[in-house]
Parts: structure tokens; sequence; C-alpha cells
């Protein structure tokens, strides 16, 4: 079946305080203290990134849902980024718009509900009805059920719907049990390994699921804590208040590097540390300025100083291992000189002679948006103030938790976040989500029509290798508009203590805590 082997390969694109919610478990996992206990440490839970709370429906949630072993989607992605079943077992596309899945028997939610295709179809309606990317990514029309199979009809060929369905997003929760709580504190009953207990923005505790379809989960207990401070979380690390980390500051893995009482788990992944700039802004609407902004950041710098070597300097949106990556892609490099000849092209120049860019009396200064929870991204900011200000931009930044609103309202000239690019081991999403017209994180209001139907023809193209070239033509217009700029590709790592396995970096950037976590 021609298109079924390429929607499973589409990946092999790659060479290489606070409130708390009970949940209503089954007895027999209720109020569990007794056995192993695993604290996580990490700064990659919070509110202000949009991943708070259990709730695959809502923003990125789905995120910490998959992470912390409470849900698992219909399929998943191997160390290769190639799409796998998971909760399904197989899938087969009849036609351009229709794809009929066969779902995994003998699953139980946590609610104690099995798992079959009505129960599949009410989260993916329910996902579809609520989410803000998943309709647009998907294109689904209409869902039907039938036993232990589910047909999805699309409005349109969508090639890349079994790559979407593995997205944190598509986790399967009983819809009949419902979601408990709101934003950060809400909970659901899915699949997975653990049962979450009581959910708040800053805290998830989880026990063992008794009754995991996958088998013998193999600790007991699990107490996830987010960290906004990067030396609390070191330092908790060091004092054996956490097991293991996710997120930690890149100036401290050498603390930890070679030492025998912790292990390191470390991966490439298509996370990126990247800016967009704001196209309503005045000051931004001249290219060249935006230009020279690409031409003063230090890339190399940021990666092998601040970054510790931690993090590969980008082109574009997707890492060297993809064959739509880096190196296929041109883009502005680190050319202070030439960026100071941009600005005097468009009458920037120092003539008070206070360091600083001026014309008609105002000097050249631009709001640099961004949020504290990703340790490097305020590096990176004071980073870029420095090399910024040696070609005459002085660089404000607003360094706040409250970044979403301010990006949503235009409040800034450049904004700069970390994405997973291709958390699909597909390119598509990076485009769908971020960039395109009227794009749910399109935060610039970046608009160019050729690019547009440069995704619209890779939306509909079964063709892997085809869909690759197509993402090097959109990654090339985003940067010859200079409309985005990319910083970093991340290497991840996950630092625990020596007595604890099965904590493993995952390319994806999503399995963390699973059935096979272990203190022995």
């Amino acid at each position: 079946m021609k298109k079924k082997i390429m929607a499973a390969t589409l990946a092999a694109m790659l060479v290489m305080g606070m409130t708390g919610v009970s949940v209503n478990a089954k007895s027999e996992n209720k109020d569990k203290t007794e056995g192993t206990t695993f604290v996580y440490g990490t700064t990659g839970y919070s509110e202000e990134m949009g991943d708070a709370g259990l709730n695959p429906h809502d923003n990125y949630s789905g995120w910490s849902c998959l992470r912390y072993g409470v849900g698992e989607t219909l399929f998943k992605y191997n160390d290769n980024m190639e799409v796998e079943p998971w909760l399904a077992t197989d899938y087969e596309f009849t036609d351009d718009n229709t794809v009929k899945i066969t779902l995994r028997d003998g699953v139980k939610f946590s609610s104690g509900r099995d798992m079959d295709g009505e129960a599949v179809k009410e989260c993916l309606d329910d996902l579809i009805a609520n989410h803000d990317r998943a309709p647009s990514d998907m294109k689904i029309d209409k869902i039907e059920a039938d036993g232990m199979t589910v047909t999805i009809h699309t409005t349109e060929a969508c090639p890349a719907i079994i790559n979407y369905l593995g997205d944190p997003y598509g986790a399967i929760i009983d819809m009949d049990y419902g979601v408990q709580g709101e934003g950060g504190s809400a909970n659901v009953a899915g699949t997975g390994p653990f049962i979450a207990t009581e959910v708040s923005p800053t805290e998830i505790k989880l026990v063992k699921n008794e009754n995991y379809w996958g088998g013998e989960v193999k600790t007991d207990n699990v107490i996830v804590k987010s960290f906004s401070d990067g030396s609390a979380l070191t330092a908790a690390l060091q004092t054996g208040d956490i097991q293991g980390t996710y997120g930690l500051q890149y100036d401290n893995y050498a603390l930890f590097d070679g030492n025998p009482d912790y292990q390191i788990s470390s991966v490439a992944t298509s996370r990126c540390f990247f800016g967009q700039f704001n196209m309503e802004s005045e000051l931004m609407q001249d290219k060249n300025v935006r230009e020279a902004i690409e031409m003063g950041i230090d890339k190399d710098g940021f990666c092998n100083v601040i970054m510790e070597n931690r993090g590969v300097p980008a082109v574009g949106a997707f890492q060297g291992s993809f064959s739509y990556g880096n190196d296929a892609v041109k883009a502005p490099s680190y050319d202070p000189e030439g960026a100071k000849k941009l600005l005097e092209e468009s009458g920037w120049k120092d003539t008070d002679g206070d360091g600083y860019a001026d014309k008609d009396g105002k000097k050249l200064s631009i709001t640099w948006l961004t949020y504290p929870t990703r340790l490097e991204q305020p590096k990176l900011a004071e980073y870029a103030q420095s090399t910024l200000k040696d070609i005459g931009i002085e660089v404000n930044v607003n360094n706040t938790a409250d970044h979403a609103t301010y990006a949503k309202n235009g409040d800034f000239d450049v904004y700069v976040s970390s994405l997973t690019t291709a958390p699909t081991g597909d390119p598509e999403y990076f485009f769908t989500s971020t960039v395109v017209s009227g794009a749910a994180k399109n935060y610039g209001k970046y608009s160019n029509s050729s690019l547009d139907d440069i995704i619209a023809k890779m939306h509909g193209t079964f063709d892997a290798d085809e869909r690759g070239k197509l993402a090097i033509e959109a990654q090339q217009t985003i940067l010859d508009d200079d409309a985005y700029f990319f910083v970093s590709h991340l290497n991840m790592g996950l630092v625990s203590k020596s007595n604890v396995s099965g904590l493993t970096a995952h390319p994806c950037d999503y399995y963390e805590i699973t059935a096979d976590l272990e203190v022995k």
C-alpha cells in the first residue's frame, strides 16, 4: 500500500502556591504512598510556556500529558523519528481523503473504561472542537467508529495526518471522565503508565497504573516539580531533593559530567531557539534593519560559549540531520561591518557619538521579547544585547513570564522563543503552526502568498522526497524575506542520579516518564 508506506516513513527524511485536583482513580491506584518514589525537577512545565495542566486539547498541555506518562497517542516516533503504531496497531489510506485506523485491543483508560473506536472518536472530536492548531493541521471532516476501528475523513488530502496523530495534542483521553479542573490544574484519564492524583501549575503527583496495558510499571510514585530558576534546579539535584532533571542550565552540566554519582542522557532534537520579527512594527518593516539584526548576532559564540557546545548554530528551522536541514538553506552570517553598512543605507548612523545609530534625532532601539523558563533564552537576549550594541542597536529586553500576552498584542520588535520544529518527524508542522498567514503562533504577522502556496502544496503531497524539497523552498523563502532568524538547535540532556534507570532523552522531546523508569 504505497500511500501507507509513505506516511509511515515521512520522518525518514531524517538522515541521522499550589491548587491540587484529585483524581477519581481506581481504588488500587488511589493515595499510593508506599514503594519507590522518583522526584523529577523540570524547567519544561509552566503556565508561561502553555503546557501546565494535562489537558491535551489545551495549547501545549499535551506535551505534559505525554512527558509525564499520563497519556499516549495512536502513533509514536522511534529513535529515528519514524512513525510507529502505539495505541493503534495498523492503518490504511483507502483514498487520498480517508484513513482507516485499527486500534489496540485490551487498553483501558485510568478511569476503568475500555478504549475502543467510540472513545477515540469522542476524544478526537473534542480535540478538533477546542484546539488551536489541530483543526488546520489534520483537516478532519468527520470520524466514524466501528468496534476497534476509526475511519477519519478529511476535507482534503492530508498525507501527514498519521504524523499529526502522534503529536501530543493527539493523546487519547476518556471524554466520559472529562477534564477535571481548569488550565494549569486540569487533569485527565489517559492510557499511560501513570495516573495523576494531583495537578497544579507547579507540581504533579503521579502513581503507577496497576492496569497498564504495556506491562509492568517499575516505579510506584512520581512527583514532577516545576523550576523557573536554574541555580535552584541544580542545587536540588546536588542535595538529593530531586533525582532527575530536564532543562538544566548549560554551564552546570560540568558539575555532573564524569561524576559517578550522576548520569547524563543526551540527544540531538529538533528544538530550535529562533526569533520572529514584528512585521507591523515601523522599525521592523525596514528589511535592512531586520537583516542587520541577523548579521549582528554571533550564533557560534552563543552555542560555543554560552551553551557550552550543547547547541548547534542554526541556519534554518531544522537541524542538519534532516535532509532539508541546516546545509540545505542559506541565511545571513555574522558580519558586524556588513550590518553597519545596511543600517547606513537606511539612514541609521551614530551622529552623536553615544555608540548607537540614530536617524532624525531618534536612537535605533528595539524591544526584544522572551521568557525566563527556557533558561537559555534570557542568556541569548543578554548576548544579543552585547553583540547588537557593537553595530549600533540598543536592545531593550522584556524577559517576562507573561510573554504570550505581549506576543499576541504585538508588543515587541523581536520575539525569541523555542519550538520543536519537527515534533511529528515531518517539516509541515513548523510552517502551519508558526509561519503561514494566520498561523496560531505567527505573532509577527508575517504574510507571503508564495509561502502559503508552497505549504498548501506540501500539505497535499504524499511523496516524502518532494515534501523535503518543498520544506527547503519554504525555509529559503522566509529567510530571504528576513522574517524569521534561527540561532541554535538544541542537544537535550536529562541528568539523573546513578541509581535511576529508564530516564532516556528522546529526539522528539516528548517521552520522559515511562514505564521503564526505575529507582534502584
